[in-house]
């Protein structure tokens, strides 16, 4: 053989070899990837309920094949396998007897819808959505349910956004928008078109429940009455509440910047005496906080660098500790209880 030829062989071979190890370091890295982003363990459910212990329900966001779906842990260890279901959500809220589902239908045209499943995973109810969902809430008892979309925008700090929040019985009497209720500032009736109300979440009662509302720059946290349909200001700079288990206290998002270029921490404000305590939380929340139990707090923040991917966190409500990872790749939380 030539040397030319030898040279040329000797070429081809190389490209092969480094090809080969290029391919094999792709493949590598994207079983890297997969294992990076796989949460623990998972099993497989139809049902959306699996057990009868307290447990977090939650929108499973780690890539792959279960991405979206609707999956649980225990309470007593979350970091156990994860129960994925077959259904899918953008925003989930459960309790001990039905799951609340807000989802967006892709198509042409695209559609948003709102669900309500039975434990066993049957769809006992759904409705259309005007927008993209944002938030949703059930009663205690089962027997409530508030969805929040958004009619124009997509997110809180877009300016000029526009949401549509109802609240209904899961067997299907609606009470309406919450923009047709009262709405009391200071004591005189707010009647400004740009007023928005989002973020239910509900007493015991099935008649109070608390809620935001948002006019000329402004929000507040608002007593609602559902048999009255007014909705109180009872506190300023306050986003997305949750009713502590107890009911005395309120958790909300806080923004500590302006209303063009917002920053979202997490605060508590004690019913009885208006005392706020601020918590240490310094990363921009965008959920609505839900109680794990009186003392410990739970919300979901994005994970950096990983766009559609997020962890929930927990932090002690009198801001005694510092936020703590406690499920990886999820979002959207609440608690079932016995």
């Amino acid at each position: 053989m030539t040397t030319g030829r030898k040279w040329l062989a000797l070429s081809v071979v190389s490209v092969l070899l480094l090809g080969g190890a290029i391919a094999y370091g792709a493949t590598a890295y994207a079983r890297y990837q997969a294992r990076a982003a796989a949460p623990s363990e998972v099993t497989t459910t139809t049902a959306l309920t699996t057990t009868a212990e307290p447990h977090i329900v939650f929108r499973n966001t780690a890539q792959g094949q279960g991405y979206g779906k609707v999956a649980t842990v225990p309470i007593a260890e979350p970091s156990t396998a994860r129960a994925l279901t077959e259904q899918a959500c953008d925003r989930v809220y459960a309790t001990n007897e039905v799951l609340s589902c807000l989802r967006i239908k892709r198509g042409v045209p695209t559609t948003f819808e709102a669900g309500v499943f039975d434990r066993a995973g049957t769809e006992v109810g759904s409705w259309p959505l005007p927008g993209i969902p944002s938030r949703t809430r059930l009663s205690h008892d089962s027997t409530l349910v508030s969805t929040t979309s958004f009619v124009t925008g997509h997110s809180y700090a877009t300016v000029g956004f526009s949401t549509e929040t109802v609240v209904s019985r899961v067997d299907g009497e609606s009470y309406g928008n919450l923009e047709d209720f009262t709405l009391l500032i200071n004591g005189e009736r707010l009647t400004a078109a740009d007023r928005n109300i989002w973020g239910v979440t509900f007493a015991d009662d099935d008649t109070t429940f608390y809620a935001t509302a948002a006019s000329g720059g402004r929000t507040w946290l608002v007593h609602g009455n559902l048999a009255e349909r007014t909705l109180t200001a009872v506190f300023d700079n306050a986003e997305c509440p949750s009713l502590s288990p107890d009911g005395t206290r309120v958790a909300y998002k806080k923004n500590s910047g302006t209303p063009d270029d917002p920053h979202w921490g997490i605060a508590v404000l004690t019913l009885t005496t208006e005392e706020e305590v601020v918590l240490p939380e310094s990363k921009n929340v965008d959920d609505q906080v839900e109680w794990l139990d009186d003392s410990t707090l739970l919300y979901g923040l994005a994970r950096e660098g990983a766009v559609g991917d997020s962890d929930i966190w927990s932090l002690a409500s009198d801001g005694s500790t510092t936020p703590s990872l406690l499920i990886e790749h999820a979002w959207s939380p609440s608690v079932v209880r016995k």
